[in-house]
């Protein structure tokens, strides 16, 4: 991989963060022919991209995130293959441990047809409350520790320039954009700034114009229990909340009046109880939700307590941690996907809805096509 450290070059599109969201610009852009340069304050990719569930979560989504999604999925085999990482054709299986849930389940079985969910009438994960279960057959899964970092060498072997442990200081200009690094100047046609959740520390007021705050999340990986091999990812009736597609389906409120009434406490760290295995075996348990423009650098315990306690009653059996994080991704009560033009050609690009992944690489396409 490409490491000159004195960045004088002019390029078609400079992409600010090797995140992601990033990568898939610089992805789009090679596919259409454009030299590309890559800037990244650290040495690697080590935020949401890497921090993430590895789920391609394409069926649950709606309307926009939806389109991206589509695009994404046929993007994300492609690039497996051009780069020789994993991308799994594993599908999703929605748990249902409610009658309400089963509810949500058919009703979306019904909307979506059955080439996108397939009910069926068990589950191999669960206690003896699993009522059914919904397959989502187009999702895929990939490990996101593997992925990012082979598709940026990827990249780099197509001829992208990476410039890596270079901070960007800030982007001039209207009709010929510099970007100022740490480094020196780099010139690109055109300019996307794509970084995460820090769209603030060069861009503030487009991060207070979309009231962009930073969403903490307590992930944790725990052992499989009793060895137990998941083709698929997991979700529940938690994350039939925050998953648009099955949020908008009639049943869902009553899932979510339930769910207040019995176990408010999970709605108070918006939980979205779910996972996914590695190809180790060791299974990704998450998720709760805390949003704040600055967090507090101390972790609350109870989180990961209420994590492991859904985790082990969804197993069955109380669980071994074997490692825990905290991840970070933007959020915005306005928009889902921000895209702000502070120039002629410059875009500020955050997926602000957690689901950079699932999205990043249909997103990328409509960004360019902006220009």
């Amino acid at each position: 991989m490409k490491t000159d450290h004195s960045p004088k070059h002019s390029f078609d599109l400079v992409v600010v963060g090797a995140g992601i969201v990033g990568l898939a610009h610089a992805a789009e852009a090679v596919q259409r022919g454009m030299s590309v340069a890559v800037i990244e304050r650290n040495d690697r990719a080590v935020g949401a991209s890497i921090r993430n569930f590895g789920h391609i979560c394409t069926t649950a989504q709606s309307g926009r995130a939806l389109t991206y999604a589509l695009a994404a999925r046929e993007r994300w085999l492609a690039l497996g293959r051009k780069a020789g990482f994993d991308v799994r054709e594993c599908g999703t299986l929605v748990v249902a441990r409610a009658a309400d849930e089963v509810a949500v389940l058919e009703e979306f079985a019904a909307e979506r047809g059955s080439e996108q969910v397939r009910m069926r009438a068990s589950s191999p994960i669960g206690g003896a409350d699993v009522l059914g279960a919904a397959h989502l057959p187009m999702d895929l899964r990939v490990d996101p520790r593997e992925a990012a970092p082979a598709l940026a060498a990827w990249l780099a072997a197509e001829g992208v320039q990476f410039f890596w442990d270079t901070s960007v200081i800030e982007i001039l200009g209207d009709e010929d954009p510099v970007v100022r690094t740490s480094r020196g100047a780099v010139r690109g046609a055109h300019v996307v700034h794509a970084v995460g959740h820090d769209v603030d520390r060069l861009f503030p007021n487009i991060a207070a114009e979309w009231s962009v705050e930073r969403c903490r999340l307590q992930m944790l990986e725990v052992a499989p229990p009793g060895g137990i091999v998941l083709d698929s990812a997991i979700l529940t009736g938690l994350s039939m909340l925050r998953y648009d597609g099955l949020a908008a389906m009639p049943s869902a409120q009553a899932v979510r009046s339930r769910i207040e009434a019995d176990t408010p406490e999970l709605i108070d760290v918006a939980m979205n109880l779910m996972l996914t295995q590695r190809p180790d075996g060791a299974v990704v348990l998450g998720d709760t939700h805390h949003n704040a423009r600055t967090h507090t650098p101390f972790d609350d315990e109870s989180n990961a307590e209420l994590l492991l306690r859904e985790g082990a009653r969804l197993f069955g059996t109380p669980l071994t941690v074997l490692r825990r994080w905290r991840g970070v991704y933007a959020t915005s009560p306005h928009t889902d996907f921000l895209t702000a033009a502070p120039s002629t050609r410059v875009r500020v690009v955050s997926v602000t809805s957690g689901i950079g992944m699932t999205t990043a690489f249909g997103l990328s396409t409509s960004v360019l096509d902006s220009f």
